[in-house]
């Protein structure tokens, strides 16, 4: 075994931050809900479980976002586990807020939580807290309704782009 230190004094920066962080796959979600009569919806690609008791997600969203504020007001909030067939959703949930819902089957419930009718998972939360970390707020959500109901693969965002897993027997 060779013990080998990494260097110290590399240049951090962020773009090369963001191509190294880029080499780890990551699901893709939506985070929506309908806000003083509005659709309000983001893509985040940092979603992760963290608790079953209490019931626990999170996702971390950029501190500059001007969604994040408006969306944060909601009561509930809705999460979509996207399906490798998302990928144009996923850009328009990136895009323009006018049109970040357009063609999508929707369902909101009666708190607000939007979800896509066709995710893998969709789940009804509320936030339980958020916390400063760097450039970006993580914000951890409470589960209080899941729904899973489709067996399509889930769409990964890896090297800056879409793709899907491929399964091994």
């Amino acid at each position: 075994m060779t013990v080998r230190a990494l260097p110290t004094n590399q240049d951090l920066d962020p773009d090369r931050l963001r191509r190294v962080f880029g080499v780890f796959p990551s699901g893709v979600v939506a985070v929506a809900a309908e806000v003083a009569g509005e659709r309000v919806g983001l893509a985040a690609s940092s979603f992760t479980t963290v608790s079953l008791d209490p019931p626990l997600v999170s996702f971390s969203v950029a501190a500059t976002s001007r969604t994040w504020p408006m969306l944060r007001r909601a009561s509930h909030l809705g999460v979509t586990v996207l399906a490798d067939h998302h990928g144009e959703a996923c850009r328009r949930l990136a895009g323009p807020v006018a049109h970040r819902f357009d063609g999508l089957s929707l369902t909101t419930t009666q708190d607000g939580a939007l979800t896509l009718d066709d995710g893998l998972a969709r789940f009804d939360c509320t936030i339980h807290d958020e916390v400063e970390a760097g450039d970006h707020v993580l914000v951890l959500l409470r589960l209080h309704a899941v729904e899973h109901a489709d067996t399509s693969e889930p769409l990964v965002f890896h090297r800056s782009g879409f793709g899907s897993i491929s399964r091994t027997a």
